[in-house]
């Protein structure tokens, strides 16, 4: 029972490495179309990999957004919606581990 859990274990932690460009997640592809100069392939998947580890899909794809329209970004962090905010301290847990593990 222990090898299948350990088994298990290292599946979900190499999967991320293993993914092919093609099943990228959402903020990264967003994250390598964008126009911002340090955006590379390995720090796009690696800002993806924390997403997969600290965001739901809905939330993924409201961040993935801010790539596409940072003011929306504001607009969220501006909102007096319980909702939004709710979701904006997700989305900060999200970049301060992001930032965290994957600053090189």
């Amino acid at each position: 029972m222990k090898t299948v859990l350990i088994c298990a274990a290292l599946a979900v932690l190499f999967a991320p490495i293993s993914l092919s460009p093609a099943s990228a997640g959402q903020i990264e592809r967003e994250c390598l179309r964008s126009d911002r100069d340090a955006a590379n392939r390995a720090l796009c998947a690696c800002i993806q990999q924390v997403a997969d580890m600290t965001l739901r899909g809905g939330d993924q794809r409201r961040a993935a957004a801010f790539f596409r329209d940072p003011d929306r970004a504001h607009e969220t962090w501006m909102s007096k919606r319980d909702s939004d905010d709710a979701f904006w301290e997700r989305y900060k847990a999200f970049g301060s581990t992001a930032e965290a593990y994957c600053a090189g």
